[in-house]
């Protein structure tokens, strides 16, 4: 006899719905939407979201080259980075990162955000950052989301 009123129910691969959604992020605080980006690449926002699985959305990240950071952070938030080499160890501030390469500072901070596994290597490949506006991915009809009117 089935005496529980609920079910739980466990997400795998192919019970899996995976949305395209893009995300503009012009004037959008890099932390703020770095973190709403990992969330939503987890799948957290989804009833389903199983810890294990990626359950997660197609994530399309616009205008990455327009993305805001406050205070002081564009001269004083470091990047390390190191080579393999003795005396290898580099460095660049958040203002050098953009110019060398506006697309690595918000993949960067999606990517620490995420879990240190290979769950974490497998969501990353479904992030796609643009620095402009276009991107390739107009025939997955990605809806667009406004990270200012949503609650994550």
């Amino acid at each position: 006899m089935d005496t529980l009123s609920y079910k739980t129910v466990s997400a795998n691969r192919e019970t899996v719905n995976k949305e395209w959604v893009v995300i503009d992020a012009e004037n959008q605080s890099l932390g703020r939407l770095a973190s709403a980006v990992a969330k939503m690449l987890r799948g957290k926002h989804k009833p389903e979201y199983t810890p294990h699985v990626d359950c997660g959305d197609n994530i399309v990240v616009l205008n990455a080259e327009k993305v805001a950071l406050t205070g002081n952070k564009w001269s004083q938030k470091r990047y390390i980075r190191y080579t393999g080499y003795p005396g290898g160890q580099r460095e660049l501030n958040a203002k050098q990162m953009m110019a060398k390469n506006p697309k690595s500072l918000v993949e960067n901070a999606v990517k620490g955000m995420l879990p240190k596994s290979r769950l974490g290597r497998k969501l990353m490949k479904n992030l796609y950052v643009y620095a402009g506006t276009e991107h390739k991915h107009e025939a997955q009809k990605p809806k667009e989301i406004n990270l200012n009117s949503i609650k994550l």
